[in-house]
């Protein structure tokens, strides 16, 4: 890739301090060329078909095993979460990512024959085709950076696209790191680069690609897609998130306690598929409480210093920690109690006390916004429908989880609230089930990833029509009376009836 770069973006260890590396700031112009490299490298890539290139996944899968800690300690390093976080969730997520897709897209991109039931395509022979968008670019969030990046890039590779990464300027080490592997694993020369940058990179991004894969904020991801219509570009966005929990009367309450506790606290809270609100029938509420504050006090958090050192890691940046203490210091104004945490660590790093709330209403915003830290706000409700209502009183649609003892009736509940994804006694593992689409409603974004329409969003639609019989046209030039007359009369006969038998 051409040298010409800004100036170098410096990417700190946020439980530290410390400064890990410097990494360059590409300017638009070598975004251009980088580019239009990958765009002449895809169509011998786009050629090797899924068998050749399923070859390079396995390898690459392969690669990030072999070299698990080496992975695991540059992901802890650049985000600060624990070494569980990143080798349980980031590592095992690629790993089977790579299989999935190496194994399923062959069947998902399949051509497609097509049924006509129109008499007048008798001897018309039609498929559905998809084909690859060209140049896929993948822009990535700090707080999951090898899934949220390079797991993006899996489905648009085995789809025949080249997969142009940007990953988030705090954490673009794993992702380089991963473009290592995939060179190792056989990927051809210039088909993946990693364009590290800012904002300024990620534009660049959106206007030379064929396709914009972004995940962050809401925000952010409005502007990716204002940019993206001034040249049409298609876009799938997955942004922000308020996942309720729904927690009733009859459920487990110890299970529902461990699963608020990780679910909601798991990388500081800094995962837009957690936790952030939780609805507790009256009879479960105290129960349910002295169940979480008890496990919540417990946590240790701190530097990862390997295995098992610690449970909850910093905030990614002074920035995101800030919005933490505002929401919080919200929710006392407006009458809120702390029943655990609810202050800035006093230490190196950006560490925040695993915090809940109590007390809380829809007035605050740690119930209406996405506060992306280490937060539980416990909220009491008189019943299910007060629960459901007040999940779904909010702008965000992604995860949702219900957990109750009755089976039936959770599912019931969980097919109510308005989002992408609904769980029953289980919350953040639908993001494991990659057959299933993982999308979202509202101003949680647009699309999905997993499942088939996690790698048709990678590719455009091809519709074929053969002619096999040469059967005579009804409607050609010139229009004569006799061959209208009769065709007027066949149209009445096949449409005349408002059913067949």
């Amino acid at each position: 890739m051409p040298a010409e770069r800004t100036a170098g973006i410096t990417v700190e260890n946020p439980a530290t301090g410390g400064t890990l590396a410097t990494v360059p700031a590409i300017d638009a112009g070598t975004v251009c060329e980088a580019v239009e490299s990958a765009r002449a490298a895809q169509p011998a890539w786009g050629a090797a078909g899924f068998a050749g290139r399923a070859t390079v996944m396995w390898a690459a899968r392969r690669w990030l095993i072999a070299n698990r800690r080496r992975m695991v300690q540059t992901i802890v390093a650049e985000t600060g979460k624990p070494w569980e976080d990143a080798l349980n969730v980031e590592i095992v997520y690629v790993a089977d990512a790579l299989g999935f897709w190496a194994r399923r897209a062959r069947h998902y991109l399949r051509e497609e024959r097509v049924h006509a039931h129109s008499p007048f395509l008798i001897g018309k022979r039609l498929t559905l085709r998809r084909r690859p968008y060209g140049v896929v670019g993948v822009i990535g969030p700090w707080n999951y950076p090898l899934i949220l990046c390079f797991g993006d890039a899996i489905p648009a590779l085995m789809a025949g696209n080249a997969a142009v990464l940007k990953p988030s300027e705090l954490t673009p080490l794993s992702t380089l790191l991963m473009a290592e592997g995939m060179r190792e694993a056989g990927l051809p020369e210039h088909l993946m680069p990693v364009l590290t940058g800012a904002g300024e990179t990620g534009t660049a991004v959106v206007d030379a690609v064929d396709m914009v894969q972004f995940t962050g904020s809401t925000a952010t991801g409005k502007k990716v897609m204002a940019r993206a219509a001034e040249t049409l570009t298609p876009v799938s966005l997955e942004l922000g998130g308020k996942d309720p929990m729904i927690v009733l009367a009859d459920a487990d309450l110890d299970r529902a306690a461990d699963a608020a506790c990780w679910y909601g606290l798991c990388h500081a809270g800094q995962c837009c598929w957690s936790v952030e609100r939780i609805y507790v029938e009256a009879p479960a509420y105290e129960p349910f409480l002295d169940r979480l504050r008890s496990r919540v006090c417990a946590l240790r958090t701190g530097p990862a210093d390997g295995p098992g050192t610690v449970d909850v890691g910093p905030l990614s940046s002074e920035a995101q920690l800030r919005i933490v203490e505002e929401h919080v210091q919200d929710a006392r104004q407006r009458g809120a109690n702390v029943l655990s945490g609810g202050m800035r660590e006093r230490r190196e790093g950006h560490f925040y006390e695993p915090t809940i709330l109590v007390d809380v209403n829809h007035e605050m915003r740690a119930m209406r916004e996405e506060t992306f830290g280490p937060t539980l706000p416990v909220m009491k409700v008189a019943d299910a429908e007060q629960a459901v209502a007040l999940a779904n009183d909010s702008a965000y649609g992604l995860n949702s989880s219900v957990w109750t003892a009755n089976l039936k009736r959770g599912e019931e509940i969980a097919r109510r609230l308005k989002a992408g994804n609904a769980c029953v006694n289980d919350a953040v593992l639908s993001g494991l089930a990659l057959e299933l689409p993982f999308g979202a409603t509202g101003d949680s974004g647009l699309g999905a990833r997993h499942g088939a329409e996690g790698i048709h969003k990678y590719c455009t639609t091809q519709s074929l029509l053969v002619n096999r019989i040469a059967l005579p046209e009804l409607q050609l030039f010139p229009y004569r009376p006799r061959r209208s007359r009769y065709l007027e009369r066949l149209i009445a006969l096949l449409y005349g009836r408002t059913r067949w038998p």
